[in-house]
């Protein structure tokens, strides 16, 4: 079972990655998207065929996710995921640094394969302490994206608000009273995507997606330790997938603080009109 989850995140990581790739390349190309006009930038979205391909990838991507999520624990779901900042660095012209990122997410999902043959269960997670982490991630998507209104900044909003997202998704497979989180997790999916969106505008990919990628996988894997029950497996296989977890999340940072420094992409736009 675990095992089959684990196809499964990595299926979705490959989907969701290029599906964010294909949104940031045509986003990038756009006029100025504004939240105060919703619907003008929404059809400006729909009208790219490249953006639509993305946006249908990348919901393939999360009906993945959630498969994975009833097979495996929360916290190697998202490690897997985490390789997704792979999937963006194809194609792009990479440092030194950005490449060893890309082996380290590789190298971090080899070992989550050696380490799927055995798992600790998994919990459903306390209702009060899964709502007071959404609460408090939609507090630091705020303050991020108010702040810091670039690539880096909204990108990183983004992330968290994914995160959260995807902490209420694994409370709500709990089914029951849990389902009440279902409108919780769209909330911040939606919010999520706006960010987003505005961060394609901001800066090249591994500055906008690749943030909000590190940030969707990494606090997820400290709540699935933290809300959820999850343990590393005993002997060799727990040290592989710590090890693991460690990789990819130190990937997804080479990939992205690059980026974020150097400050390449298109100059910032307004977030009004």
């Amino acid at each position: 079972m675990t095992a089959a989850g684990l196809a499964l995140a990595i299926a979705s990581a490959a989907a969701i990655g290029g599906g964010y790739a294909l949104q940031h390349s045509s986003v990038s190309r756009l006029p100025p998207l504004s939240p105060r006009r919703p619907v003008q930038s929404l059809v400006l979205l729909i009208r790219s065929g490249r953006w639509t391909a993305g946006f249908l990838a990348g919901i393939g991507g999360w009906v993945l996710y959630v498969a994975a999520l009833t097979l495996a624990p929360l916290s190697l779901v998202q490690a897997a995921s985490a390789g997704g900042v792979g999937v963006l660095a194809l194609g792009a012209r990479l440092r030194m640094s950005e490449r060893i990122g890309v082996v380290a997410a590789l190298a971090g999902l080899l070992l989550l394969g050696l380490s799927a043959g055995s798992h600790a269960p998994t919990g459903v997670g306390d209702v009060v302490a899964v709502t007071i982490w959404v609460a408090t991630s939609l507090g630091a998507a705020a303050l991020a994206a108010g702040l810091r209104p670039t690539a880096a900044g909204l990108g990183s909003a983004a992330g968290v608000l994914y995160a959260a997202g995807d902490v209420a998704t694994k409370a709500a497979v709990g089914g029951g009273a849990r389902l009440a989180f279902v409108p919780v997790l769209l909330a911040c999916h939606g919010l999520a995507f706006v960010c987003l969106q505005l961060a394609f505008q901001r800066g090249r990919r591994l500055a906008s997606a690749g943030l909000a990628v590190l940030w969707t996988n990494a606090l997820p894997i400290a709540a699935g330790m933290a809300l959820f029950s999850e343990s590393l497996p005993h002997g060799a296989r727990g040290g592989f997938r710590l090890a693991a977890f460690v990789l990819v999340l130190a990937g997804a940072v080479a990939l992205s603080r690059r980026e974020a420094e150097a400050g390449i992409g298109p100059e910032p736009v307004p977030l009004t009109d």
